[in-house]
């Protein structure tokens, strides 16, 4: 499991601009089964995606996100090792 942190750069006007291309690259990652949950962080300075894969393609998709390959945002990719999910999230498990 990984979690792509994502961190804005750019005016949340930016932001917003960018949002609707960032939607549909998430709902894309999710159809192809490589995104398991997303959301912003709070208060709004990026957001975080649970995505499986490889490293190289976690990676690389990561650089597709139209926030980052924008310049509106940097994104970390931190690999994730869970070893305890609740009910329901299994599929967070490595």
């Amino acid at each position: 499991m990984f979690i792509l942190d994502i961190t804005y750069t750019a005016s949340l006007e930016r932001m917003d601009e960018l949002l609707p291309d960032h939607v549909a690259w998430l709902e894309k990652g999710r159809d192809a089964g490589r995104f398991a949950a997303w959301g912003r962080k709070v208060p709004r300075t990026g957001g975080m995606v649970f995505a499986t894969g490889t490293r190289d393609e976690i990676e690389a998709e990561a650089q597709r996100d139209p926030f980052v390959a924008n310049g509106a945002a940097t994104v970390t990719v931190i690999e994730f090792d869970a070893r305890f999910a609740a009910e329901g999230l299994e599929a967070l498990k490595s």
